[in-house]
């Protein structure tokens, strides 16, 4: 049988086609590398198909940009990539790749908020993960416009992002993770929150604040209605809270001990110069803390001195609260 030139020609296309979806099949289907390669790698917001390509190649995860190319094309993944930090590992082929970004299977961090914790304390804690930017972050919790957005009338957001244990990720804005945060406090204002405060007199936000000083005296739960009921008795007798927490909010965070000029300070959160509540929150209450502004103790105390233990000795007198400072400051 004799082959024309064309049919020569034909052949060898079709030999080098089929080498080709070989070669392709092989390259969509092999791991990029070995069981040591384990890489993450930041695919930022807004990025294009090729810097996504370069951001991969970088990592050593694309070694056939063509080929590379060729499959995302095919898969209709160039613009379902999702942005975010990726873990990979070496094991993963192609393929996996491209089905992992197109998914969004980002890498999480479990981040834990604690009950009480303040604003620039969330910031700190939110940015030893890398996600936020701090300074938009301290800019935005006195954006009135931004806090108007959130259902929130108040001066600052302080008070209203809510201690929990969030799943976060690089891709999130700022704004993003604010607003989770504000979203779950409103999760946990019930109806039944809401009428308790009418009745006890106070606005959301007197609520806040009274919970705010109550948290960051006490992280005992079962103790938190008795300092509430002693914040209660003192503002209705009309004596000042002297509350040492709120004389140091505001104050750099490696203030730690309350010293006399601090007491002493013209600071407006400062209850040992002011009377009755402050004029905001001085931290981020959790539910605790709200349902015992709420629901404070039916006791006497006014007073109350810490006994070293993390708990406190509470007295109804002047001369009884003297009396435990010097016992418990001299065992301290």
């Amino acid at each position: 049988m004799v082959f024309s030139y064309s049919s020569k020609k034909i052949f060898v296309i079709a030999l080098i086609l089929i080498f080709l979806g070989i070669a392709f099949f092989w390259y969509a289907v092999k791991p990029v590398g070995g069981a040591a390669l384990a890489t993450t790698v930041d695919i930022p917001s807004g990025a294009g198909f090729f810097k996504i390509t370069g951001i991969l190649s970088d990592a050593k995860l694309v070694h056939n940009r063509p080929f590379f190319w060729a499959l995302v094309i095919g898969k209709g993944a160039a613009r379902r990539i999702k942005a975010g930090e990726y873990e990979f590992s070496g094991k993963l082929s192609p393929a996996e790749i491209i089905n992992k970004l197109i998914r969004g299977e980002r890498k999480y961090y479990n981040v834990l908020l604690p009950e009480d914790i303040n604003a620039r304390e969330i910031a700190q804690r939110l940015l030893s993960f890398k996600l936020l930017d701090e300074k938009e972050f301290m800019k935005l919790l006195t954006d009135q416009n931004f806090i108007s957005s959130l259902g929130i009338t108040a001066e600052s957001l302080e008070g209203y992002l809510y201690p929990d244990t969030y799943r976060l990720d690089r891709s999130m804005t700022t704004r993003e993770i604010i607003r989770l945060l504000a979203n779950s406090f409103w999760k946990e204002i019930t109806p039944d929150i809401r009428k308790r405060a009418e009745e006890m007199g106070m606005t959301i936000h007197q609520l806040l604040t009274f919970a705010s000083i109550i948290g960051k005296e006490s992280g005992v739960s079962s103790e938190k209605p008795l300092i509430s009921a002693v914040f209660h008795n003192r503002i209705r007798l009309g004596m000042k809270l002297q509350s040492d927490p709120t004389a140091i909010y505001g104050l750099p965070d490696d203030v730690k001990i309350v010293l006399s000029r601090h007491l002493k300070s013209d600071n407006p959160y400062n209850t040992y110069r002011i009377k009755g509540l402050p004029p905001g929150p001085i931290a981020n209450p959790g539910i605790d803390s709200i349902k015992a502004a709420l629901y404070p103790a039916k006791v006497n105390y006014l007073y109350f001195v810490a006994k070293n233990d993390g708990t406190h000795y509470f007295s109804t007198d002047l001369a009884s609260h003297t009396q435990a400072i010097l016992k418990y400051r001299n065992n301290k």
